[in-house]
């Protein structure tokens, strides 16, 4: 059997809302709308937590946060945890990553074979929150506002850093992948950082939204008192009292935000450039780990279920899969499956276990009638949340919040609370059967509080006397490249080149 090639694509903090059908048209992002054109577009994605660690652990499991363990930015990656990585891998795939994941714990593989950098967030349980203590703000590493009021132009940040190495290291492994010394089919993830905020971006792409239409959000700021009690919250965690944001703030965030898909749409385009010029064919899929609210209702950055934070963009690109828009709701946790179906690898063993579903079926025109599911119990949270995105309702429940109920049809914007409306009594409570059954709220919240005490004890003994740290080390083996003289080198220019001479 011949299996594909696998390349996925993944970006950080990227507004699904911005990709109705692949970008929207007034995004610069020619590469991404080229790549969108030959794929499945998927416009109701969202991401299993709108947390970069467990959405991204969910993403390669899945499973929904409750199920992997990875409650937050802190929470441990279990080793056992089997992942696409080693799924594919196990099949006899080479699976490399070039980039962000946010794996927290001493494994940081995780069924990569191979990691050509390192990660851009610490691996350690450093960020941990603490729900024995509500309003505690855990000021050196929280979001704060200063990434809005701080908004502008810079022609190398630590970010940019981290994502020109990582688009690098992918063109430089696509190359090496091209000589075919590895017989074996490959699944290579590159993971960008952009466009998290901070929200500064480089002349040449900020230049490009000058005269952009969409630099102030539809919903504009709405006063503290209005908002739900979790985006009140969320308020609180980001300091938001600490400053003072204008118009002027809010359009330099967003026109740096926009800059940065732009960026980001040049560094992918790079990588496809190296695909297509050595000949290698691969399913590609691109994602992002969760949304960013941009501003809207006065929220920045994700941790809610609104849209804005939790849907986010993504497209397949693969033999048999002809391009088309599919509406219905579908999840990041099925992206595990998915894959695994593209490639034909069996993941028969854990299926049981495995709460995401194959897109394959979806993509090929089947409706899908299960509900999505997300979970969020991270920072400004004091309590696990948990949702159901069901057809065109998106239900929300905490057990210390009221209920929130939306028709996402009528009011895309969310700003309709039907939960208390006697016309919708019968939709709420079937959907608060959906949940009762799928979750014991009380459990997962004493699972969250015990797995966060555990990680406060380790992480301070840990910090105390010699500190070794789980960051990845990125190994050069320096011996092993260009000339030595363990080599021949003919054979050496021979083999090194694409495509090989005579």
């Amino acid at each position: 059997m011949t299996r594909p090639n696998i390349l996925v694509l993944m970006v950080d903090q990227l507004n699904g809302t911005l990709f109705p059908d692949g970008p929207a048209d007034w995004l610069h992002a020619p590469n991404l709308k080229r790549l969108a054109a030959r794929s499945v577009r998927f416009a109701n994605a969202y991401t299993a937590s709108p947390l970069c660690a467990p959405g991204r652990a969910s993403f390669m499991t899945g499973q929904l946060p409750s199920a992997t363990g990875v409650y937050d930015n802190a929470a441990e990656f279990r080793s056992d945890l089997p992942t696409y990585a080693h799924h594919l891998r196990r099949a006899g795939y080479h699976t490399c990553l070039s980039g962000k994941m946010h794996f927290v714990g001493p494994d940081q593989m995780h069924g990569f074979e191979e990691r050509l950098t390192t990660d851009i967030y610490p691996a350690d349980f450093g960020w941990t929150p603490d729900y024995r203590k509500p309003g505690e703000r855990i000021e050196w590493w929280y979001h704060n506002m200063g990434s809005v009021t701080g908004a502008g132009v810079a022609e190398i940040t630590n970010q940019m850093e981290y994502d020109d190495e990582v688009a690098h290291h992918a063109k430089a492994k696509l190359y090496d992948l091209a000589r075919g010394k590895d017989y074996r089919p490959w699944c290579l993830t590159v993971s960008f950082t952009h466009p998290h905020d901070p929200y500064v971006a480089r002349r040449k792409y900020w230049d490009l939204y000058e005269d952009c239409e969409h630099l102030l959000p539809r919903v504009p700021a709405m006063e503290y008192a209005d908002h739900d009690a979790h985006s009140q919250r969320i308020f609180d965690a980001n300091d938001w009292r600490s400053y003072k944001i204008g118009d002027d703030d809010i359009r330099r965030s967003r026109r740096a935000y926009f800059a940065n898909i732009s960026y980001l749409d040049d560094k992918l385009g790079e990588i496809l450039d190296v695909l297509e010029r050595t000949r290698q064919e691969a399913i590609i899929l691109f994602v992002s780990d969760h949304g960013d609210m941009l501003g809207e209702r006065g929220l920045w950055f994700k941790m809610s279920f609104l849209d804005g934070s939790s849907r986010v963009p993504l497209m397949i690109s693969a033999p048999g899969l002809e391009p088309r828009t599919v509406q219905e709701p579908v999840s990041t946790i099925d992206i595990c499956p998915t894959l695994c179906d593209l490639a034909q690898v069996s993941m028969q063993e854990v299926m049981p276990w495995i709460t995401g579903e194959s897109l394959v079926p979806y993509a090929k025109g089947a409706l899908r009638t299960a509900p999505v599911a997300m979970e969020y119990a991270a920072e400004a949270s004091y309590a696990p949340m948990v949702s159901l995105r069901y057809g065109k309702w998106k239900f929300n429940a905490c057990t210390l919040d009221p209920d929130q109920l939306f028709d996402l049809e009528a009011d895309p914007d969310e700003l309709i609370n039907l939960a208390d409306d006697p016309a919708h009594a019968g939709t709420l409570s079937a959907l608060k059967a959906k949940v009762d059954a799928r979750w014991d709220l009380e459990q997962f919240d004493a699972q969250v509080r015990a797995s966060q005490a555990r990680r406060w004890v380790v992480y301070e003994a840990l910090r105390q006397g010699g500190y070794f740290p789980w960051d990845y080390q990125p190994l050069q083996k320096a011996s092993e490249r260009y000339m030595r003289n363990h080599m021949d080198l003919n054979d050496l220019e021979t083999s090194q080149r694409f495509p090989q001479g005579e």
